[in-house]
């Protein structure tokens, strides 16, 4: 069986993007370009990957690490001369190379793997993958004869009338014989406006010895989208939206409105569980089965167990067990980890700490930095002070603990089971099993203060 390889081309600034960040590591749904393009080819079993780099080359491999082999083109000559960098990997292979664009996210390893069988099937030297625009304006025109046999592939700016009309473009990949390939290039020259390297023109010489250049035909349009500067990163944005959305509309979820509904690649999500409008769901998260994740909620890299209900809150780098929820309007930050039937209310934070079963925290509370048991509960206006203005500390508090409301927690404390800390407390020292802290002045009432005040009093 013979060799499959492929060269991405990653070499290119990208100036049209005005960002500093180097084109092909912008990210569409969570994920680089450039990555989106490797997982999908990475899917055809490839014998050899090169990804050929240039600025920001470092920035490339620390985001690909050893999925991929690398080589630099130095100077931006074009097309034909990045694709000439891999030589000296691939020059003994005796089997087929895709080419491909590392800024094309949207390529699918389906088209991919069908432009391969297409290119065995044809006994090509050449296929070129190409696809019908809805407004060809800007590509380069694929040109057939009256057997529908490819006789050239013409730029925008060298088209005649005709020529122009043809909706058949080209997408800029192809699959060569990998050493014919390495000999065509050799013999292109950079004679044209732009002093550069075709790759095209290998293309035109391959055919010029009587090499067979085969055209695959791909229905979906949309996938060979480029990003060269925002606008078009957005709409590639958008096709991988509803792509993501689809699927897992398909795979049982329920998502009220897709075209308002963010999830990031690679987001897995159980039957049964409904998105409601606005949600973000941002790579590496998982969610179960049976959940409600409500509306303009975010979620980022954290799971979520079965039965779990979130409502309008942020949650990140933490997890919720079976059957808890959390909102409106409370915030998960990174290493907080709520157990089963837990109930989280509105405007509360919670930040490293771990939560047990069946706990309750109504509302307008921080937990930061602490280990709470299970069937505790926990009173409006709640803080845990784990801050001393230098280092943090851990509060501990056992289980069916009731902390009444607007107590402080000064880390670090250590609160027993089935103890009972006063509404109003400020608790500097550990409270033992079964023992009621209260830490706060004695009420004191003082007769007819109000008539002594600088202002009228009332009857």
């Amino acid at each position: 069986m013979s060799e499959k390889n492929t060269i991405i081309l990653a070499a290119g600034k990208g100036t049209r993007m005005k960002s500093k960040l180097y084109k092909v590591l912008h990210r569409i749904c969570g994920k680089s370009m450039v990555d989106h393009v490797l997982t999908q080819v990475s899917q055809l079993q490839m014998d050899k990957v090169v990804t050929v780099v240039g600025y920001g080359a470092e920035s490339v491999e620390n985001e690909l690490g050893d999925r991929t082999e690398y080589v630099v083109q130095d100077q931006q000559l074009g097309t034909g001369d990045a694709v000439l960098r891999a030589e000296p990997i691939l020059k003994n292979s005796k089997g087929t190379t895709l080419v491909i664009s590392g800024d094309t996210p949207l390529f699918t390893a389906s088209t991919l793997k069908n432009l391969f069988a297409y290119h065995d099937e044809k006994k090509a030297t050449a296929t070129i993958l190409t696809s019908v625009a809805p407004n060809p304006t800007g590509y380069g025109r694929i040109v057939r004869n009256d057997l529908g046999i490819v006789e050239k592939i013409v730029e925008e700016k060298d088209a005649n009338v005709e020529e122009k009309a043809i909706s058949e473009i080209n997408t800029g990949v192809y699959v060569f014989d990998n050493q014919k390939m390495f000999e065509a290039l050799h013999e292109i020259n950079n004679d044209n406006a732009q002093g550069e390297y075709y790759l095209t023109d290998a293309i035109e010489i391959l055919k010029q010895a009587d090499g067979i250049i085969a055209a695959y035909k791909m229905d979906d349009f949309s996938e060979s989208m480029g990003v060269n500067n925002r606008v078009a990163q957005a709409a590639a944005t958008k096709v991988m939206q509803n792509r993501i959305n689809r699927q897992h509309m398909e795979n049982g979820v329920t998502i009220i409105n897709p075209d308002d509904t963010y999830i990031d690649c690679d987001v897995e999500i159980g039957t049964d569980t409904i998105i409601e409008p606005g949600v973000q769901l941002q790579a590496g998260t998982k969610i179960g089965n049976e959940c409600v994740i409500g509306a303009h909620s975010k979620i980022i890299a954290s799971v979520i167990h079965d039965g779990v209900t979130v409502t309008s809150s942020t949650i990140e780098h933490s997890e919720m067990m079976e059957n808890s929820n959390i909102g409106p309007n409370s915030h998960l930050r990174p290493e907080s980890v709520i157990g089963e039937h837990v109930h989280i209310g509105n405007f509360c934070e919670v930040k490293k700490a771990t939560i047990g079963a069946h706990t309750k925290i109504g509302h307008l509370t921080y937990v930061g930095n602490a280990k709470l048991g299970e069937g505790i509960n926990i009173g409006c206006g709640v803080i845990f002070a784990n801050y001393d203005g230098k280092n943090k500390h851990e509060t501990v508090v056992g289980d069916d603990v009731f902390i009444g409301s607007n107590v402080n927690l000064i880390a670090p404390v250590q609160i027993s089971d089935h103890s009972f800390i006063a509404a109003g407390s400020t608790i500097t020292d550990d409270v033992s099993r079964y023992e009621m802290a209260i830490a706060r002045n004695r009420q004191t009432n003082k007769p007819g203060y109000f008539n002594k005040l600088p202002f009228d009093s009332a009857d």
